[in-house]
């Protein structure tokens, strides 16, 4: 769907009372302003509804696709993106590192760059991203992620859809 039906369907969907997640996925053909563009309007809708609980980018991976052409973002260039969502999204709250996608070392210094999300185990869903040139078969249990959380210096608390803590 083009982005302004997109937005239309989750401006209807917290106005009816229902909360949702906004994604980007950046590092393949699209340039920073298209970026600042694509948080503006999640920005923008957020001021307006509150709806989205968490915001996720997710790195473009360029393995086995028609744009394998194409270079992936460095370490480096993930990171900056997390600070500049972190810093421009401060309406939503929270930000979220997928660490099947990035593998579980980036995503955990991303804890460092304003991410407060490094999601849970995961189990084999995430093989697109594994197809796609991303860790494979990333799996992890509760003890490695709450050890990956510590590491810096954070406390790992489980968390439900709504990031209602769970026990």
């Amino acid at each position: 769907a083009p982005a302004h039906t997109w937005l239309e369907v989750h401006e209807m969907v917290h106005e009816a009372g229902l909360f949702s997640n906004a994604t980007m996925l950046y590092g393949h053909v699209e340039r920073f302003e298209h970026r600042i563009d694509h948080m503006l309007r999640l920005r923008t809708l957020q001021d307006k509804t509150g709806g989205f609980k968490a915001f996720i980018p997710l790195r473009y991976r360029n393995d086995a696709n028609a744009l394998s052409h194409l270079p992936e973002v460095t370490p480096a260039d993930d990171l900056r993106n997390y600070a500049v969502a972190r810093l421009f999204l401060d309406n939503i709250p929270h930000l979220k590192a997928y660490w099947a996608m990035l593998g579980l070392d980036l995503a955990t210094e991303a804890l460092d760059y304003g991410v407060d999300d490094l999601d849970g185990t995961v189990d084999d869903t995430t093989r697109i991203y594994s197809m796609a040139g991303g860790p494979k078969n990333p799996t992890a249990s509760v003890t490695v992620l709450e050890d990956a959380i510590r590491s810096k210096h954070r406390t790992p608390v489980e968390r439900d859809s709504g990031y209602a803590v769970v026990g």
